[in-house]
């Protein structure tokens, strides 16, 4: 068990909430960096309302670019309704993440609808595309900016109607940054003893500066796949306070030197950080990519 597989989801995550556009040139760039880098699963952008996140735009282009470029690859994209989920099928993509919040206000902050709503949109996009991977993105799973905590029984509760539905996959997310280590620890361990039939990843953002101390202890409750950023980029623009995701460069450094096998080359990743870091201006909340390499302190 000390595999653990880091999926890059700054390509959606971390671009969604800039305001100044990012050029098609430069996302492939940094997707090609993080490729070369030895990532082998990323969420690269998100089939949404160009009127509701802009900077999403280029989402047909990019996914035709990269699924020419990158064939064999493990890309998915964000899909919130049946339309985006059409539209990332008709270009080639067989995997997508469908998100829907726990909290019922923050979902009809998010996507604007009930939780009815959203799981029949959803029974409507596994009915039309059967062949299509769809992973539920369980938003504020460990806390919502408007309904704040729940317990564990009432996470579970919600999971099982998703995994009622015939659902494979689910991503836990710490939507706003406010678990804590012992929250983390009780959620997971009783997800992953209830449905053992589910695949769980944990997309944990930094706001309080947890983000890696929670992702470690979702990995010590049964986690094998865990979601970053590059750089520390992004946030839930639609969550009040909500900023800076857990740093791809920084966890893959940290399960490194712990012994874990990522399969990324931390070095390049950090080249990849600091490129990115150099030419798009943003929340960025790593840390690792600040230090000279060689650099040591003596006591």
């Amino acid at each position: 068990m000390n595999k653990v597989q880091i999926v890059e989801v700054g390509p959606r995550d971390g671009f969604q909430n800039l305001k100044d556009y990012i050029p098609v040139e430069t996302k492939l760039k940094v997707i090609d960096d993080l490729i070369e880098a030895g990532v082998k699963s990323m969420q690269h952008t998100s089939f949404v309302s160009p009127k509701a996140i802009p900077q999403l735009r280029d989402a047909g282009e990019i996914t035709k670019i990269l699924l020419e470029k990158y064939p064999a690859y493990d890309f998915f994209a964000l899909v919130p309704n049946l339309y985006g989920a059409r539209k990332a099928y008709e270009l080639g993509l067989r995997k997508v993440s469908y998100v829907v919040s726990l909290s019922a206000s923050h979902n009809k902050a998010n996507i604007n609808r009930t939780h009815d709503e959203s799981f029949a949109e959803l029974k409507t996009i596994m009915d039309n595309y059967k062949d299509l991977d769809v992973c539920v993105d369980v938003a504020t799973t460990f806390g919502c900016p408007f309904e704040g905590k729940y317990s564990t029984d009432t996470v579970l509760r919600f999971l099982d109607r998703i995994a009622k539905m015939g659902v494979k996959e689910m991503s836990l997310a710490d939507t706003i940054g406010i678990a804590n280590p012992k929250q983390v620890r009780e959620i997971v361990t009783a997800a992953v003893k209830k449905f053992p039939e589910i695949e769980f990843q944990v997309h944990i953002h930094d706001t309080r500066n947890m983000g890696m101390v929670n992702t470690l202890t979702a990995i010590e409750s049964g986690i094998t796949k865990v979601q970053s950023t590059l750089g520390g980029l992004g946030g839930c623009p639609f969550a009040p306070g909500a900023s800076g995701n857990t740093a791809t460069e920084d966890l893959a450094y940290m399960l490194s030197d712990m012994g874990y096998e990522t399969g990324i080359d931390v070095d390049k990743l950090i080249e990849a950080a600091k490129y990115e870091k150099s030419i798009i201006s943003g929340n960025f909340s790593g840390h690792i990519v600040n230090i000279q390499k060689g650099t040591q302190c003596i006591n």
